[in-house]
């Protein structure tokens, strides 16, 4: 049975391998953008999992789930403008990101 586009999940994952003296700095961006995400239209829940890594490392994982692909894409382009407005260059913070 095919279940109907309006009642379909849509998640984003997004893995992230930090320096453990990165850590708190990054906590504190995701965090700032977790909240940007949740005013977001279409927003339903969010989750962050950390493991510890190798080589001083942990991985952070984060998934947002969303009513729709126009939503995730809406979200996505408030991030991005954020970024711009506050100078932030995820490439530059993190680039070993997984």
């Amino acid at each position: 049975m095919a279940i109907p586009k309006s009642s379909r999940k849509i998640f984003r994952l997004d893995s992230f391998q930090v320096p453990q003296a990165a850590r708190a700095e990054f906590l504190a961006r995701v965090r700032q953008t977790h909240e940007l995400l949740r005013r977001q239209s279409g927003f339903v829940q969010d989750r962050l999992l950390e493991k510890p890594a190798t080589e001083g490392k942990f991985i952070l994982v984060t998934m947002v789930e969303w009513q729709s692909p126009e939503s995730v894409a809406l979200a996505r382009e408030a991030v991005a403008i954020m970024h711009r407005e506050t100078g932030f260059n995820p490439q530059v913070f993190w680039p070993d990101s997984a």
